[in-house]
């Protein structure tokens, strides 16, 4: 049947069914979901099989949770309930799988758990239809982690497995009704046998094989889907597995013996890294292809050789953050974004232009820091190079390598000869040394040649874990999943001391020879701001002005302006002076304080407007108020701007704003255009325009708010819309119609939209 139907189970406790209607893509408007809630607590597997050819008719359904139980459910057109409970006991049941006896319509259930037993229970037809627990297969020495019927012919096959490193395959098979047989010495498997009353059949259960080829805990085992053949299906005889050694590995009988060995399998990984194992995987229906997903949350692929069937490569697949994406930045050129978050890394994002297709899409094609601490912020330093600041006191800066550069260019289409002038005196790439949190430069001479790997040579200690994993690659395409995590590394060029706390923002001038920098305080002496020379990384400046945590720094485009938001529900406006021999020095020409404060809570963010005479905050208030006008003259004591006043009336956004940003391209009508973020994870386009003469009109027009599908399931962290850059030529989205705004949130996702300012 077409596969229209799904189910989860989730940490909610609930199990969700979803019914596709097959008419376009899954989104709201085209599923229905039934919910399933009886479990009291987390909901750990799940598994479902139709008892007819109906697919509407029946269906059955297994869930185990960490409430020690297994629940079944049983669904009848649109109703589904749960029409039996298994209790555990205090053991937990960590995986559940539904089949059919062979030859009958009888459901078998197979549930492995932290008793290192596998139950089989079966429905068996009395007063009352129920699974009875008809047989325990003991073997497994630890928790079973991964159960799986498959029927094959007359015979029904579980595949197991555990964290002793092992797989069990057991058979199922009917016992033919013949005499009992006599007693001979000859050696046989060990057969438990059961009976089932309707049809009255007895069945044999066997062990039939043990894999061991893992070196660490087994968390998934799979076979490979039946496919259609000769008007019936067809099992194929192989198994995935998936395991914490860093290992996916294919399994299959030999041809001539029948026996499961090692050598007609495919193994396939990382290399190394630092990160744990795999934690499922998955064949494709066809089975030229499998994928599996990490401890750290990214997806792997591989696709088998056509020529060669034993040769599995890496394919390119879909890649992004997997916690909260606190920082999102465009390149000054609008070619590529890079954003931060709390999974600890930092990730660039650009497009692919394939050669022969029209077709862009967007890819991570580098991960140039992998750190030790959750990430907070960053600021670009120029075109390559960006500063970094995490939950330590450091601020670190990373240039661009030079095997970066090279594929970048390969992957997006950009001449090299644009992208940089100097780049032979550039590293190759980077590595982080055992232990270390620090990415270390690798030039060519560093990278030694690889030894011929005999076993020897391998075994040696210093050998299994070399000093320098980066290997520079020549790419055409966005890299996989473990080039990402060794090869494409920057290196670290500083470390800036001086804050007292974890960093919390940090901001580069436009002209890219001043950074500024705040961190976490409660006290006025550790939230101020200090000013970076990014010539000779010495600091400049401390500006004290806030009493708690400065959360947004952001300078005016034409670099006058130093402007700060903080926790304290002020901002403060830091005007550029003179600058003396080591830098500019600024000095506090605006703020507001406890009588002129008009944001009651804490103010989460701020940007100003492409000709710096007006700047935005917006606040956990669901205020969103327009400053200004900075541009004017000084008052008679030369340092004070009198004039910075509210010029905006208060715009209420609903909700909690945690983002806002304004477009460096205003309307065709030269109206200003303002992206808002909020708490819930909507995003709303206003345009905003001052209204001296004419009071009576409204000077903000909301524009779009984006859709559910648009918006982030949870609070924006922030916008950032794409420098305008004017390129003759160019057949890009950056014309003059077309704006592009990044977004990042706590669900995890980096978003891009197009906006046709035209249409505003």
């Amino acid at each position: 049947a077409s596969e229209t139907e799904l189910i989860s189970g989730g940490s909610d406790k609930q199990l969700i069914l979803w019914e596709w209607n097959g008419t376009g893509r899954w989104n709201d408007q085209l599923v229905k979901s039934i919910p399933l809630k009886g479990h009291t607590e987390a909901v750990c597997a799940v598994d479902a099989v139709y008892q007819s050819d109906e697919p509407d008719l029946n269906l059955l359904i297994a869930s185990a949770a960490s409430d020690s139980t297994v629940r079944i459910w049983a669904r009848h057109g649109s109703e589904a309930k749960c029409i039996e409970i298994l209790q555990f006991g205090n053991g937990f049941v960590m995986d559940v799988c539904l089949s059919f006896l062979p030859g009958s319509n009888v459901p078998i259930l197979a549930c492995g758990g932290d008793d290192c037993k596998i139950y089989l229970f079966i429905q068996q037809n009395g007063i009352f239809i129920q699974f009875q627990k008809t047989l325990v297969l003991p073997g497994h020495e630890d928790w079973i982690r991964g159960v799986e019927w498959a029927v094959c012919g007359e015979d029904l096959f579980l595949a197991s497995c555990a964290q002793d490193c092992l797989i069990r395959i057991w058979k199922v098979h009917a016992k033919s009704k013949q005499l009992p047989e006599t007693e001979d010495d000859s050696i046989r498997l060990k057969e438990n046998v059961f009976t089932v009353k309707d049809p009255d059949t007895s069945y044999a259960v066997t062990l039939e094989s043990v894999l061991a080829g893992h070196e660490n805990w087994v968390y998934a085992v799979h076979w490979q889907p039946p496919f259609p053949k000769d008007g019936s299906m067809q099992q194929p005889m192989r198994i995935l597995s998936a395991s914490m050694d860093k290992t996916v590995i294919i399994w299959e009988p030999d041809k001539e013996s029948g026996v499961w060995l090692e050598q007609a399998s495919v193994r396939v990984g990382e290399v190394g890294g630092n990160t744990l194992g795999f934690f499922d995987c998955q064949f494709s229906p066809d089975g030229s292809m499998i994928i599996a997903h990490a401890f750290h949350g990214a997806l792997h692929l591989w696709k088998q050789a056509t020529g060669n069937k034993k040769e599995w490569t890496p394919e390119v697949v879909i890649s992004g953050h997997f916690n909260s994406v606190e920082d999102v930045k465009w390149d000054p050129e609008g070619e590529f974004i890079i954003s931060v978050g709390s999974d600890q890394t930092t990730r660039l994002f650009a497009p692919w232009k394939r050669k022969q297709e029209p077709e862009v899409t967007w890819h991570e094609i580098a991960r140039p820091q992998v750190h030790g601490y959750d990430m907070r912020c960053l600021a670009m330093i120029g075109r390559f190079q960006f500063v970094s600041g995490a939950d330590e006191k450091v601020l670190r800066v990373f240039r661009a390598p030079k095997n970066f550069i090279e594929n970048f260019s390969n992957i997006t289409g950009v001449p090299v000869d644009k992208l940089t002038s100097h780049s032979s005196d550039l590293p190759e790439g980077a590595t982080v040394p055992a232990l270390g949190l620090s990415n270390k430069a690798v030039f060519e001479g560093d990278m030694a040649v690889q030894p011929a790997e005999d076993e020897e040579t391998f075994n040696t200690i210093s050998n299994q874990y070399p000093e320098i994993y980066f290997q520079p690659l020549v790419l055409t395409e966005p890299p996989p999943e473990d080039h990402l995590l060794q090869n494409t590394l920057w290196p670290e060029i500083q470390k800036l001391y001086g804050h007292g706390y974890e960093i919390f923002c940090v901001a580069c001038n436009n002209s890219n020879t001043v950074v500024a920098s705040a961190c976490k305080a409660s006290k006025k002496e550790h939230a101020a701001i200090i000013l970076w020379s990014t010539a000779s990384w010495k600091k400049l400046q401390s500006l004290s002005f806030h009493n708690l945590t400065v959360t947004q720094l952001a300078f005016s485009p034409n670099d006058k302006f130093l402007l700060a938001v903080s926790r304290d529900r002020n901002w403060s406006l830091w005007r550029k002076q003179d600058s003396s021999e080591s830098g500019p020095v600024f000095s506090c020409c605006g703020y507001t304080d406890k009588n002129t404060a008009v944001h009651s809570r804490i103010i989460w963010s701020c940007d100003w407007t492409p000709d710096s005479k007006y700047f935005i905050t917006g606040s956990r208030d669901k205020k969103v108020i327009i400053w200004g006008q900075c541009d004017l003259s000084m008052t008679t004591d030369g340092n004070v701007l009198d004039s910075v006043k509210p010029c905006s009336t208060v715009l209420d956004a609903g909700d909690s704003v945690t983002a806002v940003s304004i477009s460096p391209v205003l309307t065709a009508d030269g109206r200003y255009i303002v992206a808002v973020g909020l708490e819930n994870g909507k995003i709303v386009l206003y345009t905003w325009q001052q209204r001296r003469q004419e009071p009576a009109l409204p000077d903000w027009t909301t524009c779009v708010e984006m859709g559910n599908s648009q918006s982030h399931a949870l609070a924006v962290k922030r916008l950032c819309w794409r420098p305008h850059v004017g390129r003759a030529g160019r057949n890009d989205q950056n014309s003059s119609e077309w704006l592009q705004l990044a977004s990042c949130g706590a669900d995890h996702c980096v978003k891009i939209f197009n906006v046709n300012r035209f249409a505003l």
